[in-house]
């Protein structure tokens, strides 16, 4: 297989090479999400919000900027993790993500659906070697940010 990957300038505000540049989420299943949502906050201390949690932190190249980890129980058998048949789903932040979906495609991986945007940026759904479907999201935080929600800092 063809090595498509470049190496990638993490402090270069300016670099849109295709790519990982962290985790944007960690997705389990549960037999009870509103309650495994409340035993994370009366046990650990984790503010819950309806989808799970928001992690905030600080972006290393650009510190000023407040980024977003979302940790989220889905109902166990939800089919948003299908066709995987693990019980975890892995979101990561990406950069230039039509840019990724092309070399991704060119390389062979399986991509489940096409690119959607919304206000608070773009995903798109991959499967990796192993059968774990994987997330990749293009985020706009900002959005996160002005909606206030309560979160882990």
């Amino acid at each position: 297989m063809k090595d498509k990957t470049k190496n990638i300038n993490k402090n270069s505000e300016a670099d849109t090479t295709p790519g990982v540049t962290g985790i944007a989420g960690i997705f389990c299943f549960s037999e009870n999400p509103e309650e495994t949502k409340i035993w994370y906050e009366k046990n650990l201390g984790i503010q819950t919000n309806e989808w799970g949690t928001r992690f905030e932190f600080s972006n290393a190249s650009r510190p000023e900027e407040i980024n977003n980890l979302q940790w989220s129980p889905f109902k166990t058998g939800s089919d948003y993790f299908e066709p995987s048949k693990k019980e975890f789903m892995i979101n990561y932040r990406v950069r230039n993500i039509e840019g990724l979906v092309k070399i991704l495609r060119e390389n062979g991986v399986i991509v489940l659906d096409s690119i959607v945007t919304c206000d608070y940026g773009m995903f798109v759904h991959i499967m990796d070697n192993d059968g774990n479907k994987i997330e990749l999201w293009k985020p706009v935080d900002r959005v996160f940010t002005e909606m206030g929600r309560k979160t882990v800092k």
